[in-house]
């Protein structure tokens, strides 16, 4: 039957389709032409009736009209329509007074208790009763009511006890209330929702518990605000629930979304688990939630319903399921991204089918002559299906060959319906074909061939935007493309410069040059005679985007007066029914305007990528519509500024320098406005909404774009800065980009802005997430790389340092968290702390390893500056640290500092062309190495455990190439063990001690390397080298290159000899200096240790003594470079005093320590003075013999030479000093070592010496040392 049916109506529309084509060419017919004539407008009369009659009859089953959809967002209004929460009274009349409330003397009412007689607690209760009775009445006028009686408080916080513990208040007045948008009652709506506390509640549980108070009301405006507001409040009270409240905003509209698919009759495609799951991806940040987690949530709400606790007493108002349909519960899905309305539309198509075969089972023994009524508007569906496509050919054929105004009106009437059906029914395609084949014959696109029936097709496609916007949805492109050419066509009428000529000159001067001109004929037709105009005579095709310059070179006049004609009859449109279709943009539902502005941003990028007529008419009303449509809830003007945002950047980035300008004003204007709304906690959307700033900043290349997106965003910041939350992530990112501009302009006009945030508005910063000062951080960083200004960049660290006081005068302190019942909750995986997200570290981390990468900036006076900020950082404010976090501090900060040494750890020599680079480096280190040490003298108690770290950190740099690097390390490590010395235990002692003991060992490396560098190098005698210069031809070239390359490598080798000798030199006098200051605190352990490192010095000094082939090179070298010699003698000899002098002080200090070490002092002592006397007996060649004979084998020696000469007075002054010691011993102990000693004074007797003063010794030594002991 359904089949038959769908025949009859596919025949009866044929056959008036043939009727209004008229008789086909070459037939035969008895009709005069006025007959046929007649016949084909009736024939298109009447099927302009019947597509009318099924959009009246549709408009008639879904109520459209009764209930305007126009009002704010009215397709989120049934948000409120689940089965278990009434429609509130704003949409059903319902007025709350009807309910008469008896007060109950419970816990939830004020209380009362205290009146001194009982009329006077009755007075009390009849009031309050007035209160609440006007309460649900009128909500506002109730609680003032209440607060000037004194009944409830004045406060936000005791209006919200009152709505949730009072009896008898009215649940819809309740959510009414909550969702207002004056200021009192939104701080009730907070207090209210902050009074609740949903820690450790799920998602589902924590909704039920919150609706179970109060009806959501019915505008979405209030809805939204209510939810917003519960979002930000599960976030806080679960903070690793979600990435952001956004997150939980969302995810709050979809599980009301399911309550309602889920318990609502009237909705008869259910929901499936799958669909909850896919329409919520990409919800929580881009990412997706858990499967599982959605899943679970589906079952809860699809097994037990949201109701409020007190559902069960208020009856349920029978205009429930009316309402429900007449407000679109379409709307409602598809408000969330549910499934489209045509999807379930074709899934109820069997359905339908099968209940009409039923209905007409039941009536076929009755009379052909009963129809079956059919209440179900997806019936039409099928009739469009079948019927659509004659209509539009019987349409278009007779507007496009009939000049007839009846029939042309009844063409465009039957196409406004059929659009309006077809859109209605969402059948895309027909839509879209209706609606093109009415944008084409508009001819706007060759305005010369423009007759009436076309100015009606151009009203037809701003009716049809006005009346169907709700549905046209991709259709917004053909009609705004006809909007936007018209507008054109105004302007070019009108004799107003085109968007192409203000497009060349800055935009200041464009408003100037506006100017309308005269409106006689005359004028006019001067003011047409310009290439746009040209352009537009000559006309193009409906598909493109400019008109055919080359189609015709000549315009005759004939065509201009066609033109000029033609744009008059397009005054009978005024620019106010265009201009109608924007400013009515706020009434569109929620998907409508999403697709507006997409087509509208699509339209706009096709004027704009105009090569020869660019036009700015769409991007303009692009502003006024996100304008228009800002109040809009949260979820819907989201969706609208992923549109925008995309939009904005790919214009700001325009190669049109006057068209980026005027985007990023116009986008700045918004942005100003969109700022005039508070953002709560855990939200993001300012950052996208300013991230178009951002993105334009880092990617233009024009340098006037970027200063304006900096001066919008310093006027935004500096006037908004109150209401600036998520949106400091974007703001300082443009500063980022701006301070790395290679423009001095930006940079500073970027740092003055920073320079007023951080003095004036730091507390802005620190209210918001910890990110936003890591943000505002490195933001100051990137300042300090500025190369336009050493102020700015100085200054940027001063800031840093300014920071770090502001940190801790807003008591910003790290402590631990649970440290009893949760020890380890460190990982330090990433070399950072990971801990709680309200933990102050995350505060401190960024801006100390800031300051930590700005020490190995280029520049000395940034390093330095850097240092200092750093370690008076640290200094100044570590007491507010927790001992976990001092160690993440050193961990991550301090110990990179000197990570990188431009020497190797084995004490490999660097390449002699060193750069410079490593010795400014150095110095960096060199000062933070002194702040190291005073930092851990201050803070010692805290960082204990370090010790053993920090303490090779300083040693490490003794074996530094660079001698002043040394010489500080050792000092850096004198002024350590003076500030903890008393602090120290032994084992500490010990530790430092075998840490620096090991870092000079390996120093001893570096003279072996000498001796390998050297090896190899032979060094030309003085009269090789000057008497032949006169010989050299071009073939000793290469030999000297090579002589060149050895004395360069000789040259090297000295100053490292001589730095390797000072370098020792100093570690002794560190070990003998360490010794005088601390010998109380040290024990024959430490003392052990310090007598090994000045044995191994002095064995050393010798080895390098030795080495006479080394030693003749070097002399030979230093000789042609006219330079001193290393004075190894010296080291030698300063290397034994000091080691002496050391074991005489300890056995002079502690005589009985000797018995606590593992080596006697007094045999060490003997021992060193017998090498001593035999190196000087070897220099003056009287090397002393074993032979038991006595005989001298060189009784017969020739004179000393100079060298000799000199080195024996080198040596003379140690050999003094070895012989007052002798003479000075206790007898006994002479007596002991006397057999040792007595051949070498002997042999001393008799051998050359350079000074007097030995002989003198000697006789000394045998008359009051030697003489009574062989006397007695």
């Amino acid at each position: 039957m359904h089949q038959i049916f769908l025949k009859d109506v596919y025949r009866a529309v044929n056959g008036l389709l043939k009727t209004a084509l008229g008789v086909p060419p070459g037939s035969t017919t008895t009709l005069t032409t006025a007959q046929d004539q007649t016949f084909r407008i009736e024939s298109v009369k009447c099927l302009a009736t019947i597509i009318k009659s099924m959009g009246s009859w549709m408009d008639q089953q879904l109520r459209i009209g009764e209930f305007s959809p126009k009002v704010s967002e009215a397709s989120l209004s049934s948000v409120s329509s689940m089965s278990s929460i009434d429609i509130p009274n704003i949409l059903i009349g319902e007025d709350g007074s009807a309910i008469d409330y008896e007060l109950q003397s419970d816990s939830g009412s004020p209380d009362v208790s205290g009146a001194p007689s009982l009329e006077q607690r009755r007075a009390f209760k009849i009031e309050l009763q007035k209160g609440i009775s006007l309460f649900n009445r009128k909500p506002s006028k109730g609680i003032d009511f209440l607060i000037k009686s004194k009944k409830i408080g004045h406060s936000p916080e005791d209006v919200a006890s009152f709505l949730r513990n009072t009896a008898g208040l009215n649940a819809t007045m309740i959510g009414d209330y909550l969702g207002e948008r004056d200021e009192f009652p939104i701080k009730v709506m907070h207090a209210y929702v902050d009074a609740l506390n949903l820690e450790g509640m799920d998602f589902g549980e924590a909704i039920r518990y919150y609706l179970r108070g109060f009806r959501l009301p019915g505008e979405a405006q209030k809805i939204d605000r209510i939810m917003e507001k519960f979002a930000e409040r599960y976030c806080k009270c679960n903070p690793d629930s979600f990435t952001s409240a956004d997150t939980a905003y969302v995810l709050a509209y979809s599980v009301i979304m399911l309550n309602t698919d889920a318990h609502n009759n009237m909705v008869k495609d259910k929901m499936s688990k799958i669909d909850f799951i896919r329409n919520n991806r990409g919800i929580d940040d881009g990412k997706d939630l858990p499967e599982a987690y959605l899943g679970t949530l589906y079952d809860q709400i699809v097994k037990n319903e949201i109701k409020m606790s007190a559902d069960s007493s208020v009856p349920q108002n029978k205009q429930t399921s009316t309402v429900m349909k007449l407000l679109g519960l379409d709307n409602i899905m598809s408000f969330v991204n549910w499934k489209q309305v045509e999807d379930r539309a074709d899934g109820a198509n069997d359905l339908l089918i099968k209940n009409i075969q039923e209905k007409f089972k039941l009536k076929s023994v009755k009379s052909e002559s009963v129809f079956s009524v059919i209440t179900d508007t997806t019936i039409l569906r099928f009739m469009m299906e079948v019927c659509w496509a004659p209509m539009m050919a019987a349409f278009s054929v007779t507007l496009d060959q009939s000049d007839d105004k009846a029939a042309t009106l009844q063409c465009l009437q039957g196409f406004r319906s059929a659009v309006h059906v077809t859109s209605v029914m969402c059948m895309q395609t027909q839509r879209d074909a209706f609606v093109t084949s009415v944008a084409k014959f508009t001819y706007l696109h060759c305005a010369a061939d423009m007759k009436q029936k076309n100015v009606d097709a151009v009203k037809a496609i701003i009716s049809i935007a006005i009346e169907d916007g709700d549905y046209l949805q991709e259709a917004w492109e053909h009609i705004l493309t006809c909007l936007s050419r018209f507008e054109h066509l105004h302007l070019l009428g009108e004799g107003a410069p085109t968007d192409a000529s203000f497009l060349t000159v800055p935009l200041v001067d464009s408003e100037e040059k506006t100017q309308k001109s005269a409106s006689t004929l005359s004028k006019r037709t001067n003011a047409l005679q310009n290439p746009a105009v040209m352009a537009a005579v000559r006309g193009g095709s409906y598909d493109s985007t400019t008109a055919k310059n080359k189609a015709s070179p000549l315009v005759t006049p004939e065509q201009i007066n066609n033109f000029i004609s033609n744009i008059n009859l397009l005054d009978q449109i005024g620019i106010f029914e265009l201009n109608h279709i924007f400013a009515h943009s706020p009434r569109l539902n929620s998907d409508a305007i999403v697709a507006f502005v997409k087509a509208l941003c699509k339209v706009s990028m096709t004027e704009l990528q105009s090569p020869t007529d660019p036009r700015i008419f769409c991007l303009t009303k692009i502003v006024e519509i996100a304008h228009y449509n800002m109040n809009r809830i949260r979820l819907v003007w989201s969706r609208i500024w992923k549109v925008l945002s995309d939009f904005f950047v790919s214009v700001g980035l325009s190669e049109n320098l006057s068209v980026a300008i005027f985007v990023m004003d116009s986008l700045r204007q918004l942005a100003m406005k969109f700022l005039e709304r508070e953002e709560l906690a855990n939200y993001n959307f300012q950052n996208e909404f300013l991230q178009p700033f951002a993105v334009v900043m880092q990617k233009s290349s024009a340098s006037e774009v970027r200063e304006l997106v900096v001066r919008c965003v310093s006027q935004m910041v500096l006037s908004r800065v109150n209401n600036i939350k998520s949106g400091w992530k974007s703001v300082f990112t443009v500063f980022t980009a701006a301070a790395a501009d290679d423009r001095k302009s930006i940079v500073l006009l970027a740092f003055e802005t920073m320079e007023k945030i951080v003095r004036d508005y730091f507390p802005y910063i620190t209210e918001t997430e910890s990110t936003t000062f890591t943000d505002c951080v490195k933001c100051l960083i990137t300042f300090t790389s500025s190369k336009f200004s050493s102020d700015a960049s100085l200054n940027a660290i001063a800031f840093l340092r300014f920071c770090a006081v502001k940190l801790a005068e807003e008591g910003f302190i790290c402590h631990d968290k649970d440290a009893d019942q949760h020890p380890n909750n460190l990982d330090s995986s990433d070399g950072n702390i990971t801990v709680h997200k309200d933990d102050h570290v995350y505060f401190w981390v960024p801006l100390l390893a800031g300051l930590a990468r700005l020490t190995t900036d280029s520049r000395p006076t940034i390093r330095k500056g850097a240092v200092e900020v750093l370690f008076d950082i640290l200094k100044d404010h570590g007491h507010l640290f927790s001992q976990s976090f001092w160690a993440n501090i050193f961990e991550s900060v301090i110990y990179p500092l000197f990570s990188s040494e431009s020497f190797a750890p084995n004490g490999q020599i660097s390449s002699v062309n060193s750069t410079e680079d490593d010795s400014w480096n150095f110095e960096t280190k060199m000062v933070a190495l002194k702040c190291l040490a005073d930092l851990y003298i201050t803070f010692f108690e805290v960082m204990r455990p370090e010790l053993s770290r920090v303490t090779s950190v300083i040693t490490n740099f003794i074996r530094s190439p660079y001698k002043q690097s040394a010489s500080t390390c050792i000092s850096v490590f004198q002024r350590l063990t003076e500030g903890l010395a008393c602090k120290l235990s032994n084992d500490e002692w010990e530790k430092i001690l075998l840490c620096f003991k090991e870092s000079a060992a390996q120093t001893f490396v570096v003279f072996d390397k000498i001796v390998k560098m050297m090896k190899d190098i032979e060094i030309p005698d003085r009269n090789e080298s000057y008497s032949e210069a006169e010989q050299y031809s071009d073939h000793d070239v290469y030999n000297d290159d090579e002589e060149e390359a050895n004395m360069e490598t000789a040259s090297y080798a000295i100053v490292r000899m001589k730095n390797h000798m000072a370098l020792q030199l100093l570690i002794v006098q560190g070990i003998v200096k360490l010794y005088e200051m601390h010998r109380s605190f040290l024990c024959a352990e430490h003392i052990g240790i310090m007598l090994q490192m000045l044995s191994a010095i002095s064995s050393h000094a010798s080895e390098v003594n030795s080495e006479s082939k080394l030693h003749i090179k070097l002399h030979k070298a230093c000789s042609l470079l006219e330079v001193s010699e290393p004075a190894v003698i010296h080291f030698e000899s300063e290397s034994y005093q000091s080691y002496l002098k050391l074991l005489q002080a300890i056995l002079h200090d502690n005589p009985s320590l000797s018995a606590d070490m593992n080596v006697n002092v007094e045999s060490q002592i003997m021992l060193v003075c017998d090498k001593i006397l035999r190196m000087y007996l070897t220099c003056a060649g009287h090397e002393p013999s074993n032979d038991a004979s006595g005989r001298d084998p060189a009784l017969h020696r020739l004179p000393l030479g100079t060298a000799k000469k000199e080195e024996l007075e080198a040596r003379t002054s140690l050999v003094l000093n070895v012989m007052r010691l002798l003479g000075s011993l206790e007898k006994n102990c002479f007596r002991r070592n006397l057999p040792m000693f007595f051949p070498l004074l002997a042999n001393l007797i008799r051998c050359q010496h350079s000074s007097g003063e030995v002989q003198v010794a000697l006789y000394e030594i045998f008359q009051s040392s030697i003489g009574p002991i062989i006397s007695a």
